[in-house]
Formats: C-alpha cells, structure tokens, sequence
C-alpha cells in the first residue's frame, strides 16, 4: 500500500514537473503577439459585448452584427508563465503578402471576372496585409478561417467593380471643352466598350478602390489590408487578338477625329482672318473718301459755296495735269 501511494506521489510530481515546470513558460517573438485563454474562455479587457467596435470604416448596421469583446494581448517578451489550463495563442503581426488566387479549396492559376461587355478576363495579383491587434479576438475566435474569408471578400468585391468599371478619363480625352450633347455622346460611344483596356490603363485606380472597399476588414475578421497589387489583366489569347484589332480601329478612328477637328478649326481661323484682312482694307478704302467729305463740309460752312467751288478747282488741277484728254460740256440753257 506503501509502495502505491509512494509511486502515485511520484508519478503526480513527476506530472507536474512536465505540464507546470517544462510546459508553464512561453517566450513571445517580437512579431508576434498572443492571447491566453483558461478554460477556452480569453482573458477579457471588457465583457461588454453591447458595445459595438470603435471603427470608423464599419457601417451602423455592421457595428451591430460584429461585436466582439477586446481580449488582453500579451506583448512580446519573456519568459512567461501560465497556469496548465491556460492555452497560450500566438499570432504573428508582421505584414505578410499572399496571391490573389490563393484558395485553401482548391488549385488555380487565374481569378476569372467578367466585365461590363460579358468578356471573361483572367485576373493576378497579391495583397499585403497583417492581423489587428485592436481585434484579436475576431481573428482568432471570431471566424474559423480569417484569411480565407478576407480572400473571398476580396475577390467578391474585385469581381463587382469589373463588372462595373469604365474609364473615367476616356470621355474627356474625346470630347472638346464646350462640345454640345450630340459630339459628347460620340466621344462617349468611342471611349467605352473596351473595358479590359481601361481595366489595363486604370490598374493604381482600382487597386484604391479595392484598398477603400478593404478598410472595414479589421473590425469583421480581424485583419489589416496592408495594400492592394493587382499587376495583371489578361483576357483568353482569342479575346486578346479581337481587343486588339478593335483597340487599334478606335485609336485610327480617334485620330481621325481629331485630325478632322484640326483641320476645321485651322479652315475656321483662316476664314476669320481673311475677313478681318477685308474688313481692314474695306475700311481703309472708306477712310479718305471720309476724311474728304468732312473737309468739303467745313469749307462750305466757313467759306460758302464760293469756297467751295474754287477749293474744287484747285483740286482739279493736278487731275487735268495727268489726263490725256478733257472733254467739256456746256450746259443749255
């Protein structure tokens, strides 16, 4: 009996030396961080759940469905010691960068989006991002995958604004300053209907719009998104060959626009000018025949019509002086 009870006390140190001694210290790396949960239940800052996540990027209906409770986060450093129904958590905060076609479910080499004109088009490219440490408890406990549902938003959204994208810019490259509705609905037509090509020349623009679309992530599962980096495009090898040749007949048809809109604007400067140029001579024509009429005035309302006649004799006699030939009248009376 001795023996038994000798060897239990033996065996329950010898327990207790491995679960509390060996296994009760943990070190924290400096990128990590971690939470302790006894009995499976976190260690709690707050156990008011009626309080929803201060995040400004969440609506106020997603404020009510995502309440989580703020969890005490362990810094880096150590040795720590937990008690043996503890469970020691850790996450690494450090900024990681994963494919957009990652899927734990299965293998693939392209995310596949259809755009605005129904043309399927293959999509790559990777996200940064790294774990919240306001909301640990999300991320740990809140989904039973975080990262796979960060990618599924990710790529629900993505697959939304090409299904709706078009080039913000490409009207106004057509369309002139002051153009009426009938030449801005032309530029409209030309710009649109190429989506993968506006996709390709707007790639900064939709990599904003899907970090600003990303921004409530932290306060649904826990998880930052560092940045967006969707680096290519690329439709099936016939689509591409199509999109080319149309590409390349909008950009002939664009030039000719503008070489037509050139030349009319050049015809309508030249004819301004010209009649300028008439309008100046007219006027210089006009001018002396003016002056002389107004001197004839003044004369015959100073000197009379006595004036006036010897003002005209005088005048003839540089005309008589050129002439070849005079004929003269004589009035009957």
């Amino acid at each position: 009996m001795l023996e038994f009870v000798v060897g239990l006390t033996l065996g329950f140190l010898a327990y207790v030396f491995f679960r509390v001694v060996l296994t009760g210290f943990y070190v924290i790396p400096p990128d990590q961080r971690a939470v302790i949960t006894t009995f499976g239940r976190a260690d709690r800052l707050s156990n008011d759940f009626s309080e929803p996540l201060d995040d400004p990027n969440l609506t106020e209906e997603e404020k009510k469905r995502y309440r989580y409770p703020k969890v005490k986060v362990v810094g880096p450093g150590g040795p720590y010691f937990k008690m043996p129904w503890q469970q020691v958590h850790k996450v690494s905060v450090a900024t990681r960068s994963v494919d957009l076609v990652w899927d734990p479910t299965k293998k693939q080499d392209t995310i596949e989006a259809v755009t605005k004109d129904n043309l399927t088009t293959g999509v790559n490219g990777q996200i940064r991002y790294r774990v919240s440490e306001n909301n640990m408890y999300a991320f740990l406990f809140g989904v039973e995958s975080p990262l796979e549902h960060i990618m599924g938003y990710f790529v629900s959204v993505l697959r939304e604004r090409i299904a709706t994208f078009s080039d913000p810019k490409g009207a106004s490259l057509l369309a002139k300053p002051g153009a009426d509705d009938d030449e801005a609905r032309t530029a409209v037509d030309l710009s649109e209907g190429v989506s993968i090509n506006d996709l390709r020349k707007n790639l900064p623009l939709l990599n904003a719009y899907m970090e600003e679309q990303c921004r409530c992530t932290p306060g649904r599962y826990g998880v930052e998104l560092d940045a967006a980096l969707i680096t290519t495009i690329d439709p099936p090898p016939e689509v591409d060959r199509a999109l080319s040749a149309i590409n390349s007949t909008r950009n002939q048809v664009a030039a000719d626009i503008s070489t037509a809109q050139a030349d009319a604007e050049q015809q309508i400067t030249m004819s301004k000018r010209a009649v300028d140029i008439a309008s100046n001579n007219a006027q210089a024509e006009v001018a002396p025949l003016r002056e002389l009429a107004r001197t004839l005035t003044q004369i015959k309302s100073e000197g009379g019509s006595t004036a006036l006649h010897a003002y005209i004799r005088d005048m003839r006699v540089p005309l008589l002086a050129r002439a070849t030939s005079v004929v003269q009248t004589r009035d009957e009376k």
